[in-house]
């Protein structure tokens, strides 16, 4: 406890405070004891208007500073203010899926896991998590094992898990085990129509096939939303669009029937193993409307799989490569040759087995029983020189003409990507020797894809009209009602119905009497041609020994309308030709197309 100070202590203390206050009145007063408001006043007002001049100056400044903020970078601040308080997000939405005409699978996103471990959180031991998680990962127990004493924490067990399996493996209630979610790109058919569907790689993007020349249809519409942002960066949904991360129930249809590309796949891999060839292709168009129904190579690659493959097999060679189409050819120029009046069908030629032009001799591939033939057995013999003696009839300019009419030199325009233009000399070229039309009577010397070969053989099949190859039907909903349908170019007329019909006629004898005859079928009237073409050299000239067989045929042939044209690239052996390698895998797609189109047979 303090002590209160003593009393003399105190009376010295308050003599000395006034003795202070009084020394301090004295001093402060003038001599003669009055004010001098003179002096005072002066300084007053000094003051004051240094006062006002700081406050004015200040509030001044204040609304120099407020204009600026509001008026001059008023935008810009509320845009940066915003763009704290606000963000901008783009909901993911799987790719759309893919089908065929019979709205069977053949791409779709599925939602896939990848498991990470943290065996610090572990209750159990390492091996006995790995012997709960190998059986359904496929992996070895030793081999999960070594990945868990690897670190304590984050270490990637498996990717890409199933939905089914990762519910198993959840269901095990192990701790320590997290599953992080993605989407995945699946294709259930793995091989069996990779060239056309083709894949995405895994930034999603789509690298062949439809999935890349269709990436707008099969990315579904996402509009990018605004949310605002709370204090502590967290994100509130409130004022979010209703339903905003729904999306459409819409498919991608093709045209493709998967039960006859299956088929398809079956025999031409047979074909094409038993010559050795180097490669096979087989499509299917329906020449009513330009619908490819298959479209076969072999060798092909696993979509699901694609890192494992030859980068060659991304591109779809029916429409990527070009190839001289050799005998294939010859009915369409004698279309052109009835089309222009310069031949009838009951024409005959003499076809001695050889013709010189200019500085060559041009043989028939095969020996020809017939000194004297008809058009429709220069088509069934494949003869050469009897080609030869048809467009030497016409005026040079005038058979140029036609072949570009055709659209040779050009592209097809089909749905599929990667397509390549075909090659025609330049008519200046091709007038200046006389061997160039000759050549091109029985296909060579331009060159075209196989898919333009289908349209120009549809246009003999459906009354002479051009029609554009195409691999998409549509966007189609769950209820099977199409919400969009590609828009194709108007078909074009080339020839007359009249002159289809003498052609097919022709091209019928091909089969029941000529060098198609591998592709007969009982009961039914088939169109068709051969092919045994040179195989050209990308140095010039032709690759000895080398050789690319053909058949083309049409059903029915009394109403034509299906196209079905097999394609082998350098066959071995002796027996290699269009009519013994193609015409027998055109019979054996036939025979699968007819039960599915139900085709009648002929009336004859």
């Amino acid at each position: 406890m303090q002590k209160s100070p003593s009393k003399k202590k105190l009376k010295n203390w308050r003599n000395l405070k006034f003795h202070r206050q009084r020394k301090f009145s004295k001093s402060a007063l003038p001599k003669s004891g009055k004010t001098n408001n003179h002096t005072q006043t002066p300084n007053l007002h000094s003051r004051l208007l240094i006062v006002w001049g700081i406050l004015l100056t200040a509030g001044l400044g204040l609304a120099m500073n407020l204009y600026r903020l509001q008026i001059i970078d008023g935008e810009k601040l509320t845009k940066r203010a915003k763009s704290q308080q606000m963000v901008n997000l783009r909901p993911f939405m799987p790719r759309r899926p893919v089908v065929d005409r019979n709205q069977t699978i053949l791409a779709l996103d599925r939602p896939v896991y990848t498991l990470y471990a943290h065996p610090k959180l572990f209750n159990k031991s390492k091996e006995e998590v790995a012997e709960k998680l190998a059986p359904l990962l496929n992996q070895e127990v030793s081999q999960i094992v070594k990945k868990l004493n690897s670190k304590p924490s984050g270490i990637v067990v498996a990717n890409k898990i199933g939905e089914n399996i990762a519910d198993r493996l959840i269901s095990f209630r192990l701790n320590g085990l997290e599953f992080i979610q993605k989407y995945s790109r699946l294709y259930p058919q793995d091989d069996l129509v990779a060239n056309v569907v083709g894949y995405v790689d895994v930034d999603r993007r789509g690298q062949a096939g439809v999935e890349y020349s269709q990436e707008k249809l099969l990315e579904r519409s996402t509009e990018t939303i605004s949310l605002s942002r709370a204090g502590n960066g967290a994100l509130m949904p409130d004022n979010s669009p209703e339903g905003f991360l729904n999306y459409d129930d819409l498919k991608l249809q093709l045209t493709l029937d998967s039960r006859l590309q299956r088929s398809i796949r079956t025999v031409l891999k047979r074909q094409v193993r038993k010559f050795r060839a180097k490669r096979g292709a087989v499509i299917v168009m329906d020449a009513s409307d330009g619908s490819i129904l298959a479209m076969v190579s072999d060798p092909t690659y696993n979509a699901n799989q694609y890192f494992k493959a030859d980068i060659g097999l991304f591109r779809n060679w029916t429409v990527a490569d070009l190839y001289e189409p050799g005998s294939t050819f010859k009915p369409l120029n004698v279309a052109i040759a009835l089309e222009n009046k310069i031949i009838q069908p009951q024409d005959f030629f003499s076809d001695p087995g050889t013709i010189k032009v200019a500085d060559r001799t041009i043989k028939n591939a095969s020996i020809n029983r017939f000194r004297r033939i008809n058009i429709a057995q220069i088509l069934q013999t494949s003869s050469n020189v009897g080609m030869v003696k048809i467009i030497q009839r016409m005026k040079p300019t005038l058979y140029y003409n036609w072949l570009e009419r055709l659209g040779l030199g050009q592209k097809v325009d089909t749905d599929l990507p990667f397509e390549v233009r075909g090659r025609l000399k330049s008519q200046e070229k091709f007038l200046a020797s006389t061997i160039e039309p000759a050549t091109a009577s029985f296909g060579q010397g331009f060159s075209l894809t196989p898919i333009q070969l289908v349209q120009l053989h549809g246009a003999l099949a459906n009354g002479g009209k051009l029609v554009t190859p195409h691999i998409v039907q549509g966007l189609i909903d769950g209820q099977g009602k199409m919400h969009y349908i590609a828009n194709l170019p108007t078909p074009r007329q080339v020839f007359s119905r009249a002159t289809t019909e003498k052609v097919i006629n022709m091209m019928e004898t091909v089969v029941s009497k000529g060098s198609g005859k591998e592709s007969r079928i009982p009961g039914y009237s088939i169109a068709g041609k051969t092919g045994t073409s040179q195989k050209a050299s990308p140095k010039g000239g032709y690759i000895p020994g080398a050789r690319i067989t053909s058949f083309v045929g049409i059903i029915p042939a009394e109403a034509p309308r299906y196209v079905v044209l097999a394609i082998v690239d350098e066959p071995k052996g002796a027996n290699a030709y269009g009519g013994t390698v193609a015409a027998p895998i055109v019979k054996s797609v036939m025979e699968v197309l007819i039960p599915l189109e139900k085709i009648p047979p002929s009336q004859n």
